[in-house]
């Protein structure tokens, strides 16, 4: 599994990447890719996310990506798209930092917690509003590699769901 790097990857090393993912994955492994994308095709990063959060980051368009899995005689069993799932989770994590940003800005500064509510809120509009989403691509060597539908993952997860119901809740991480 591969969340939240392959942004850093950068475009003239796809090819290198899944080489390497096909070099790693066994005759039935699974690989399941998860990136923020762009639903408009290959652009640019926006300039004061490049300077200020993620230089050298950069947002993949799946017409950037597809060719490079193929080119590695990699085969894509599942593509899912996330539309509105992270405009979601910026915006938690904006009112989470809100709540706290006078700790945070007692660690930091008021500069850093400017710029990070800036981010958060400009982000949250662009996953609403701009044509940006995640993607997951699973990706195997061979084709029969995984079941023909999804219902595994369902009753994978139904599993796993009632596991941990009958766990004891754990609390938030530093309560």
């Amino acid at each position: 599994v591969s969340v939240g790097m392959f942004e850093h990857v950068g475009v003239g090393r796809y090819d290198e990447y899944f080489a390497k993912v096909r070099e790693l994955l066994t005759e039935n492994g699974v690989m399941v890719l998860h990136s923020i994308g762009r639903f408009d095709g290959p652009g640019d990063t926006n300039p004061w996310i490049q300077k200020y959060i993620f230089p050298g980051g950069y947002i993949p368009a799946l017409s950037e990506v597809i060719p490079a899995i193929e080119r590695q005689g990699l085969k894509i069993t599942d593509i899912e798209i996330l539309r509105l799932h992270y405009a979601d989770t910026l915006r938690a994590w904006r009112e989470r930092f809100l709540s706290r940003r006078e700790e945070a800005a007692a660690i930091y500064d008021e500069r850093f917690c400017r710029m990070w509510e800036f981010y958060l809120a400009g982000s949250e509009t662009a996953f609403r509003y701009q044509d940006m989403m995640n993607f997951q691509i699973q990706i195997t060597r061979h084709q029969h590699a995984v079941p023909r539908t999804r219902n595994y993952m369902f009753e994978a997860e139904e599993h796993y769901r009632q596991r941990e119901a009958t766990r004891p809740s754990l609390r938030l991480a530093g309560e």
